[in-house]
């Protein structure tokens, strides 16, 4: 009878501690910082190794990008080609989500804000294009948030 009891409340403990991490895991605020944490660490990528880069790196497997004339580019590999161009190698992105939501199970969530997009042409001057993005990400099994719309 001992062991039962003692076996009863070793379960009885491991599941409330499960339930305790779990709460703290899922909760809306923290998943919400690490989302606009993952936002900032690309932004900072692009500014620090370049677009290309930051796009690919960010982006999950099967991501999909819209572009000018509602182009779809699709794959990792082909957004990294897509910002591999001479244009983007001369531009800069700065950008603010103003806006996180996520889903009820925490592993996708989506951002809105500004952004800024800054080129140089062959004269050196520099153009502003100003726009409103819009970012879908999911969780990935490593914990990692990677966005699949942009």
């Amino acid at each position: 009878m001992r062991s039962y009891t003692t076996l009863t409340m070793s379960l009885l403990i491991a599941s409330l501690l499960f339930v305790a991490c779990k709460e703290k895991e899922d909760d809306p605020e923290e998943i919400k910082t690490s989302v606009m944490k993952a936002e900032k660490d690309f932004e900072k990528m692009a500014a620090e190794k370049g677009i290309a880069e930051a796009f690919w790196y960010y982006a999950a497997p099967d991501a999909v990008i819209k572009r000018q004339n509602d182009t779809l580019i699709k794959g990792k590999e082909n957004i990294k080609k897509y910002y591999s161009t001479d244009f983007y190698k001369r531009a800069s992105v700065k950008w603010t989500p103003d806006f996180i939501d996520i889903s009820e199970e925490g592993d996708m969530a989506y951002t809105y804000g500004k952004y800024i997009w800054f080129s140089s042409d062959s004269a050196g001057s520099v153009n502003e294009f100003a726009g409103i993005f819009h970012t879908v990400w999911k969780k990935q099994p490593d914990g990692d948030w990677k966005y699949v719309w942009d």
